[in-house]
């Protein structure tokens, strides 16, 4: 890679504050946040999970560039998603896996014509059906698209325990802890016939899916890192399965 290349990406960082003209040259790889607007009980903000995509992409971008030498850009953030399932909560917009998989394969065909690779980092569940169709989609066209999930090992579905730390990590001014209520903290897998029928609401009339009023600063940093270093592995490796997701 040439030093004048290594030199711009390493000062643009973010593919919003860039100009056309500094991204000539070398083509750039770009990382994308997919998160969501919906609600997220009565204590996170409605973009909770555009933060956790936003903030796991830049922690992503700055240790494969420490770690491993790669150079990517983040990009502005996508930040809705198919929310169905608690569209019975005010504030939640939701565009639905259909057109959300359209606007993630004509984006991937738009950013082709000019980048290297491309990973949608995605912060929310109801995502994942666009994302292996749209990633498979671009795959077979011969794009280089691909994408990560920002997870964390043994944590609660939503709201709870593990999101709330997060935030109280990355974005603690904006966590009501004077609000937060425990959900229903059944095993998502028992919950998800009534999720189907009635939504989230059918199974926690407060959105929660989890306890929130354990979390802390400490955990949600220890889980945020959790997240970076698991997307750093996936990037780093570059092995999509058939749905495109980074294994």
């Amino acid at each position: 890679m040439n030093s004048a290349y290594h030199h711009r990406v390493a000062v643009l960082g973010e593919l919003g504050t860039a100009t056309s003209s500094q991204l000539l040259g070398t083509p750039p790889s770009i990382l994308i946040p997919l998160g969501s607007t919906e609600q997220h009980g009565p204590h996170l903000p409605l973009d909770t999970d555009t933060r956790i995509a936003t903030a796991v992409a830049r922690g992503a971008g700055t240790s494969l560039h420490a770690r491993l030498g790669q150079e990517w850009l983040v990009a502005p953030a996508i930040a809705y998603g198919a929310s169905g399932e608690h569209q019975s909560f005010s504030g939640t917009i939701s565009i639905g896996t259909d057109a959300l998989t359209m606007l993630l394969v004509e984006y991937g065909r738009s950013a082709a014509s000019w980048v290297q690779r491309l990973v949608f980092v995605n912060g929310h569940g109801g995502n994942v059906s666009a994302l292996h169709t749209a990633a498979a989609q671009l795959r077979a066209e011969g794009r280089d698209a691909s994408w990560c999930p920002c997870i964390a090992v043994g944590g609660d579905a939503h709201a709870g325990h593990t999101e709330t730390s997060v935030l109280l990590h990355i974005s603690p001014g904006d966590v009501r802890t004077d609000r937060w209520l425990a959900g229903n903290r059944s095993p998502l897998p028992e919950l998800l016939p009534s999720m189907r029928r009635g939504g989230v609401e059918a199974v926690s009339p407060v959105g929660v899916l989890g306890d929130p009023t354990t979390a802390t600063a400490a955990e949600g940093k220890r889980i945020f890192s959790e997240m970076v270093d698991d997307c750093v592995r996936r990037v780093g490796r570059w092995s999509p399965d058939p749905g495109g997701m980074l294994t």
